[in-house]
């Protein structure tokens, strides 16, 4: 049986293409209907194919869900639930893909009130985004965590589960505000560590771009490809975390300052030990099916 069998998604890239993608592949006989509210995606979605029906507005691509994934940035989740508010059925769970919590499961209760929300956040993605970049199995394997509040209907929190597990995701339920405080530190301090040390290498003025690119070893080249996600989902995750990320923030800068001080001291031993414990963290991570063991982060060599 299927946990939803109309399926309407709001927001067109990565993470909504590649949800129409999987239910069409691992949900047959569900019917997936998709909006976006820039027209070019709209036509570029349809003539890909992975929906059933691309609506012209937000109320048309809900009248007859049953479920309803909001696909959008975090900052716009407010805005896109109220579009949709007076043409959602009664009996539709609401849902989302943001990467904060706590800020969307506010939005959303404010713009629907008496609809049934289950607010979520698969843990997966690539640098690249529109309706062109998705798949059917970019969640398989990874996890998508919910965060439902404390009166939700259980049964609308185990359809939803439900429904991720069928596209191969783990699920796991959290407290929102515990969520935020996670991927702060496994998200959204990395990215901004990612995108603050390219664009160091950028402005270094002894240091040509030609020369950044061209001799750019396995760890800048690693935070190129985070620091090219996609920037308006990260502004947006930025400032409607904030809490968590400065906390973060502030613990990152003292850990830094504790490594200046050995190097300037010659603390080898220090620098040693701190090596040895995110080494094991790596290897934890490749243990558990969250990253590829192969050497050079399974790049392929001639």
């Amino acid at each position: 049986m299927l946990p939803f069998a109309r399926v309407s998604i709001l927001g067109l890239g990565l993470i909504g293409s590649s949800i129409a993608r999987g239910v069409k592949a691992y949900m047959p006989g569900a019917r997936v209907t998709g909006y976006d509210a820039d027209p070019a995606t709209r036509l570029e979605a349809d003539a890909l194919g992975f929906l059933d029906d691309v609506a012209d507005s937000p109320g048309a691509a809900v009248t007859d869900a049953d479920l309803v994934m909001l696909c959008v940035p975090v900052g716009a989740m407010a805005q896109a639930a109220a579009s949709m508010a007076d043409d959602l059925p009664a009996d539709a769970v609401v849902s989302d893909v943001g990467g904060c919590k706590v800020s969307v499961a506010a939005a959303l209760r404010a713009a629907l009130p008496q609809a049934t929300i289950v607010p979520g956040h698969p843990v997966a993605g690539t640098e690249h985004s529109g309706p062109a970049a998705g798949f059917p199995g970019l969640f398989k394997g990874r996890w998508c965590i919910l965060t439902p509040a404390g009166d939700t209907d259980p049964a609308a929190v185990m359809r939803v589960s439900a429904f991720w597990e069928r596209l191969g995701a783990e699920v796991e339920v959290m407290d929102a505000a515990h969520h935020d405080r996670v991927l702060a530190v496994t998200s959204h301090v990395p990215h901004l560590i990612a995108y603050s040390i390219v664009g160091t290498a950028s402005d270094l003025e002894e240091v040509t771009r030609s020369e950044v690119i061209k001799f750019s070893a396995g760890g800048f080249r690693d935070f190129t490809r985070i620091a090219a996600s996609d920037p308006v989902m990260w502004r947006d995750v930025f400032l409607n975390n904030r809490e968590a990320v400065l906390e973060i923030l502030q613990r990152l800068t003292e850990d830094v300052t504790m490594l200046q001080r050995a190097i300037r001291w010659g603390d080898g031993d220090k620098l040693f030990d701190l090596f040895t414990r995110t080494r094991a963290i790596r290897r934890s991570i490749v243990e558990q099916g969250q990253d590829d063991a192969a050497p050079d982060f399974g790049r392929r060599h001639e």
